[in-house]
């Protein structure tokens, strides 16, 4: 019986007007117009037919084409409308083959085939055969027919097939011989420019470009959930809110998936892509758990891939996969809306195929789902410790999520819940998980609150953690001590805590031992504060936990700053720094010690240095940053900005930080409000200035104390500068005096970086009088302590009033090269004009006075360098040292570089 041939099943797709034009894929197709097969395949709505009409139209060449539909696995049905395609390039083709199909014994396909290639060999020219739709084809006769049809193809002809799955023919062979060009799903998948073009080209949608991201990431470049999304959109005022909301629920999706995939799977497989929709990544034997069949899940999953349903392997061995997004939310849609009673256990499935494997994050998320609330938080429990030092935000989350009476049965998870509300819940929410936990123990803190009976039996599943709880709740109270700035009850419950923990618990023993120093270094006893802590830091290095090591690098480091020490505070950070980079991964904390470290490089004059470390910390704040010390990055961002005359951006950052700033047993030796007064002084906003010190109650007379130094020298600061503005003398006297006794108290306890300031001040004092002469004695003592450990900003931050001082102080017989290289680190404009108008001493003969470099160069001049070794030394150009000597001989009068030291020496400068 003759096939009646259906005319609108060789019609070519026409190409559409507004298509998103694709070179670099027609250019691919182009390649294949050498070869024998060209292979597009790709899920349903990636585009292939649309790809190729539009390729055929325009490569100029006879093309041929085939839509195929399931009836075409018929081999007589297909061979009959092959023929028919080809008729449509040559009329009179295949006449002798339809009628062989018509007799009552059709002759071999083989034999039909082969009579058909004799009749394509007579064809003029190249010409193209198109297969849309391949994946209808169920029948292995079609496929040995296209096979053999590959095989025998004249060299002028070229065969493009569209497909959802990887026919059944020979591609390995075809690849290796270099007769196969391929397009697949991750080619036709929408890059960011062409997902644009064509939701504002095709779809008319005009969206801003972070919408546009948002929805080509959400739909991972597929073409109809683009379409489909644009159509949703159309007629809506709220597009964004929208995109952000744009799921696997949308009716659109729903229908186009649902009926172009899931209907089309045979039950087996319909049934397991539902069961494995709730895992967020996929492998045989998970599979195979949670679908409760045995070596199952692997072969199905490949045969998802090569049927190219929507699987996307994770890894090039093809052990781990995900669905595409918008399709695991169909399927989980679906999954709720025809087994709902199901979810729960598929979830308990995962859950303990996970915690079997050792993945254990995987296995509480699965339990949280299921709703397995006594399983998940035994879990929690297992996993708290890890996480409270790696990714504490995940351990609150799961926390969250467990009812209260199931966390409250369990001593070990409410002390561990307790430390993942620091700097979240406040402290009372902080005490009360201590408190439900010491209720079930007998050696609790001596307290007399009133302990509830239990309504529930304790449930312990850490039994090693268990042992060591009352020392554990102990570091907990004295945290929390410290917080609250009790420093003795900190002091008290960490000495307690290092009694009742077990000797070899060097996680917890170094815990207390570094809040014990906490507490030593918020009382001002320095030396005792490092040495504990670095007690503590050595037993939490016997632990292997690196993180905890790197995270109190700031505090030893602090320490090592408050003592004036630079260079040991610096070694301490980059020993740390080291440590951490041979984990090969960010470390908890890493980011602190790139904010330490340019703290110390800003100080030392070298901006650009301090910058860079800046940038690195918030490169690595997600993965190695600490919540409570934060703020941290804006108050040094801020000093950056303050030394670069960017007072206002210092004030904003500074702001900032203490929207930041977070509560801890860490002393706040510098507050961020006393720094931000700083600022005002140097705006000349002396009224904020003098509000801040009421709002503080600061007195010249009042008491001192360590953890208040840094507010009173604060205080200092904002008298002299109200003694400048109103001149009024009680101002400098209450400064003195009280520079005085700051000085006398930061000699006591060792805090040299304070001396330095304090000195400095009483520097800027007499000077701020006229009083040159006893100016000069404590700025002198200043420099002697500040050179060996290299402080720049420390002078420079302070302006014109410093510049004058340190050029008397040179003028005046102070030998110092390290003055020379503070007046440098002086903005050249305030230099030159300090120079000038200031400096009419022994230089009042000179015309026009030497700069800072002037006077840099002319110092290295009367040392005997050359030009070259000058040019070396300073990081400057031969060219601009010589430059700079033209200007020095100019000023002196001099001819030489001999006469030029001479005249120095006569006017003082040398």
């Amino acid at each position: 019986m003759s096939t009646q041939i259906l005319a609108t099943k060789l019609y070519i797709p026409p190409p559409q007007p507004r298509a998103v034009l694709r070179p670099r894929l027609i250019e691919r197709l182009n390649e294949g117009l050498d070869r024998k097969l060209i292979l597009v395949c790709a899920p349903a709505g990636f585009g292939k037919t649309t790809l190729i009409s539009e390729w055929l139209a325009a490569c100029e060449r006879p093309a041929a084409w085939l839509s195929l539909d399931e009836g075409d696995s018929d081999p007589t049905r297909f061979l009959s409308y092959l023929v028919a395609a080809l008729q449509t390039i040559a009329a009179d083709i295949g006449e002798g083959v339809l009628g062989a199909l018509r007799s009552p014994q059709p002759p071999p396909t083989e034999s039909i085939l082969t009579a058909l290639l004799n009749e394509i060999t007579t064809v003029e020219g190249d010409l193209v055969l198109g297969l849309d739709d391949y994946h209808a084809i169920e029948a292995r006769a079609v496929d040995d027919a296209i096979a053999f049809l590959l095989d025998h193809l004249p060299p002028r002809m070229h065969l493009v097939i569209a497909t959802r799955e990887d026919p059944r023919l020979p591609l390995a062979r075809l690849r290796a011989r270099g007769q196969l060009v391929e397009v697949r799903a991750a080619d036709l998948r929408f890059n960011p420019s062409e997902a644009a073009e064509f939701l504002k080209g095709v779809m008319d949608l005009n969206l801003s470009e972070e919408d546009i991201a948002a929805l080509e990431d959400r739909t991972e470049g597929w073409i109809a959930g683009l379409q489909l999304a644009a159509l949703s959109m159309r007629g809506r005022e709220d597009v964004p809110g929208f995109i952000r909301a744009f799921a696997g629920d949308n009716r659109y999706i729903v229908d186009y998936l649902v009926e172009e995939v899931l209907q089309r799977q045979p039950e087996r497989v319909r049934s397991f892509l539902l069961q494995t929709s709730i895992l967020e990544r996929l492998s045989g034997p998970l599979c195979d758990a949670v679908t409760d069949q045995e070596e199952e899940g692997k072969a199905i999953l490949e045969a998802l891939e090569r049927g190219n349903l929507f699987a996307v392997p994770l890894d090039d061995k093809r052990h781990w996969f995900r669905y595409h997004h918008l399709f695991a939310d169909v399927l989980r849609a679906r999954l709720m809306e025809e087994q709902p009673d199901r979810a729960p256990t598929l979830h308990q499935r995962a859950s303990e195929w996970y915690e079997q494997n050792g993945l254990r994050a995987d296995a509480i998320r699965h339990a949280l789902a299921a709703e397995d609330f006594e399983r998940a938080a035994g879990l929690v429990e297992l996993a708290a410790l890890e996480m409270l030092g790696s990714s504490q935000e995940t351990l609150y989350r799961w926390l969250m999520a467990l009812p209260d009476e199931v966390v409250r049965a369990r001593p070990v998870l409410s002390v561990y819940y307790a430390f993942a509300l620091l700097g979240r819940g406040g402290f009372e929410a902080f005490a009360a998980r201590l408190r439900d936990a010491e209720r079930w123990l007998d050696t609790s803190a001596e307290t007399s609150e009133r302990r509830e009976a239990p309504s529930v039996g304790m449930v312990v599943v850490d039994e090693v953690a268990f042992r060591s709880l009352p020392g554990t709740i102990a570091v907990a109270r004295a945290y929390h001590a410290g917080a609250l700035g009790d420093v003795f009850c900190a002091a008290d419950h960490a000495r307690r805590a290092l009694d009742l923990l077990p000797d070899d618990d060097h996680l917890w023993r170094g815990a207390a031992a570094s809040l014990l120093g906490i507490a030593y270094w918020t009382s001002g006893d320095l030396e005792a504060a490092h040495r504990s802590f670095a007690d503590g830091v050595s037993h939490q290095q016997m632990t292997g936990h690196v993180r905890f090591q790197i995270a109190g690098t700031y505090i030893l480091a602090d320490i090592r700053i408050a003592q004036g020490r630079l260079h040991e505070a610096i070694r301490t950070y980059e020993q740390s720094l080291q440590v951490a980079t041979e984990q090969g991964e960010p470390v908890w904390g890493t980011a602190n010690l790139y904010v330490g470290l340019s703290e110390l490089h800003r100080e030392r004059g070298d901006l650009e240095a301090a910058k860079q470390h800046l940038l690195r910390s918030k490169e690595l704040d997600e993965h190695g940053g600490l919540p409570e010390t934060r703020y941290r990055w804006y108050v040094a961002m801020a000093r950056i900005k303050e030394a670069q005359g960017d007072l206002d951006a210092a004030l904003d950052l500074l702001d900032e930080a203490e929207r930041q700033y977070v509560e801890s047993p860490d002393p706040d030796v510098r507050p961020v409000a006393a720094l931000k007064t700083r600022v005002w002084v140097a705006q000349g906003r002396l009224a904020e200035a003098l509000g801040w010190t009421r709002e503080q109650g600061l007195s010249a007379h009042d008491d001192l104390s360590y953890l208040r130094e840094f507010e009173h020298i604060t205080l200092a600061r904002v008298l002299l500068a109200r003694y400048e503005s109103d001149r009024e003398e009680r101002y400098i006297h209450e400064a003195m005096g009280l520079l005085e006794r700051l000085l006398k108290a930061a000699e006591e306890g060792g805090r040299m970086g304070s001396v330095i300031e304090i000195l400095m001040l009483q520097a800027l004092a007499h000077e701020a009088q006229g009083n040159i002469p006893p100016a000069l004695a404590p700025l002198e003592r200043a420099l002697t302590l500040a050179e060996p450990e290299g402080y720049v900003r420390i002078f420079v931050d302070e302006g014109r009033p410093m510049a004058r001082l340190l050029y008397k102080a040179l003028s005046q017989g102070v030998e110092s090269d390290y003055i020379r290289r503070l007046l440098a680190a002086f903005p050249v404009a305030e230099s030159e004009q300090t120079t000038s108008s200031q400096l009419r001493g022994p230089e009042s003969e000179l015309i026009e006075p030497l700069s800072a470099r002037e006077l840099e160069v002319l110092q290295l001049i009367a040392q005997g360098l050359s030009n070259r070794q000058i040019s070396e030394r300073l990081f400057l150009t031969l060219s601009t040292i010589k430059g700079h000597n033209r200007i020095i001989f100019s000023k002196l009068m001099v001819q030489r570089r001999t006469e030029a030291v001479a005249r120095a020496r006569e006017l003082g400068l040398l």
